[in-house]
């Protein structure tokens, strides 16, 4: 069965089409119109393993928030519809990436209850286009849009851009034990549903 979704998301302020394929290879054309956001992106897809196209059109002549909040929130939904009933996955992953000096840890729970909690303490303004309280904001909003239960926490470095690319490493490999089948058709949970 293939575990694939298109989603499109087109509102007064972002046209969004984003293709995501949960078993791929990394491989990515992302282009919203941030290149930070792209790179992220594309850092978190490369290694949850997601074939990931994703193509926004945003009103950036305002500011970067709408781009940047709807890009995570058509990615969480594509990734909830992908998943389908969430059968057969080992549902919870865990991971810890560094990046020099930098050192994120990220924990995710598939069970279909949406609950980020996301540390990472960034210091500067923004990196390249992006805002710093956005890239907290977009693990945050992938995480309401995809069902999901993530924990992103800085736990070291120096260097913003380190420290940002280190948390979406870290939610990527997290992502990819999570998503990973079991080989069952059964659902994770005690109570024999999910959420």
């Amino acid at each position: 069965m293939s575990r694939t979704a298109v989603v499109t998301r087109t509102t007064k302020e972002t046209d969004i089409r984003c293709e995501l394929g949960l078993d791929g290879t990394g491989a990515t054309e992302i282009d919203t119109g941030i290149g930070f956001l792209d790179h992220l992106l594309v850092t978190l897809a490369r290694f949850a393993r997601f074939d990931l196209r994703l193509r926004c059109k945003g009103d950036l002549q305002i500011d970067d928030h709408h781009t940047a909040e709807d890009c995570a929130l058509a990615l969480g939904q594509a990734l909830g519809e992908a998943l389908g009933e969430r059968r057969g996955i080992e549902r919870f992953g865990h991971a810890y990436a560094p990046l020099d000096e930098a050192l994120a840890r990220a924990v995710v729970d598939l069970g279909g209850r949406p609950w980020p909690e996301v540390e990472l303490g960034l210091r500067r303004e923004t990196i390249g286009m992006l805002a710093t309280e956005n890239i907290g904001h977009v693990l945050r909003s992938l995480a309401i849009a995809g069902r999901m239960a993530l924990h992103v926490t800085l736990l070291a470095g120096e260097n913003d851009h380190h420290r940002a690319e280190a948390a979406f490493k870290a939610t990527g490999l997290a992502l990819r034990a999570a998503v990973r089948s079991d080989g069952s058709a059964a659902i994770a949970s005690t109570k024999g549903v999910l959420v």
